[in-house]
């Protein structure tokens, strides 16, 4: 049985909750597996496939147990890769692997720009970067509409606009943003609650998908930077950002078994193939170290 402490680090802004699983071995680099907004808790499945290691968990900046002590209402990836960095740093273990999904892994990479000496492997799995997407005008409007439906009317349109966005396959169409999908059809709420605490529609949307990466620092860095894509995800958004940063980056993309969620084993209600996932970060963790396999 993996023993698992739970940390906090206060830090400008917020404090942060961690989990760190301690691993049979110190051989290998601490794991750190990251989301955003998705919090510690959906990494359970895929950390248990890495018992030989220690593995960092933790819940972004307003994310379930990290609290804002600030009050804005908003959060930015290079935020994110601040509140990263000092947790690096208060592990004080020496260089991590990271492996980080989605909005994870657009602040991941804002981390390695700036701190790459923190991080030897950093596995980024389909960051959403509309920025490098030749539609991301029509994608990156998109994106200010939900947040702006779910300041105006609530969780459930939104979310109806969101799904209709990271499902769609191929470039976003110009009239994307005026489209109004119906909540009930994906099983929304259609009255509004008055809430407005959701991270992802309130907090991330446009400072994820707007972000800007310094892709000479990026080039330049001392950190093996992997970009990963699902095998199932073609065309949608994500997939087809992860692969126009790593031809920003001059690499080859490495393709995951499953789909965007392809780690998760039923954590949030979703499931992909964690088992299969697992194999595939597993040996390009073990790429990194030189030796081809753990």
């Amino acid at each position: 049985m993996t023993e698992q402490t739970t940390q906090t680090l206060s830090v400008p802004g917020a404090v942060l909750t961690y989990d760190v699983r301690a691993g049979a071995s110190r051989a290998d680099p601490v794991l750190l597996m990251i989301g955003s907004p998705m919090g510690a808790a959906g990494f359970g499945t895929l950390a248990g496939h890495f018992g030989d290691r220690t593995v960092v968990t933790y819940d972004p900046r307003g994310v379930e147990r990290s609290q804002r002590t600030d009050g804005a209402t908003e959060s930015t990836p290079d935020e994110h890769a601040d509140d990263l960095h000092r947790i690096v740093a208060a592990l004080d273990a020496g260089p991590v692997d990271i492996f980080a999904s989605s909005g994870g892994a657009v602040n991941a990479l804002a981390l390695v720009a700036r701190h790459p000496e923190q991080v030897r492997t950093l596995v980024a799995h389909e960051p959403p970067a509309a920025q490098v997407l030749p539609d991301r005008e029509a994608a990156l409007a998109a994106s200010v509409d939900i947040h702006e439906t779910y300041l105006r009317s609530g969780v459930g349109p939104a979310m109806a606009k969101f799904i209709a966005l990271v499902t769609h396959e191929g470039p976003i169409p110009a009239d994307f943003a005026d489209r109004a999908p119906d909540p009930a059809a994906f099983g929304l709420p259609t009255e509004d609650d008055g809430s407005r605490t959701d991270p992802l529609l309130g907090q991330n949307m446009v400072s994820c998908s707007h972000y800007r990466f310094d892709f000479d620092a990026l080039r330049g860095a001392s950190t093996r930077i992997v970009i990963g894509v699902g095998a199932e995800s073609t065309g949608t958004l994500a997939a087809r950002a992860a692969m126009a940063v790593a031809e920003r980056l001059g690499t080859d993309p490495v393709v995951f078994p499953s789909h965007h969620g392809g780690f998760l084993g039923g954590e949030y209600g979703q499931a992909g193939d964690p088992d299969a996932f697992a194999v595939t970060l597993r040996e390009v963790l073990a790429t990194a170290r030189g030796d081809g396999a753990e």
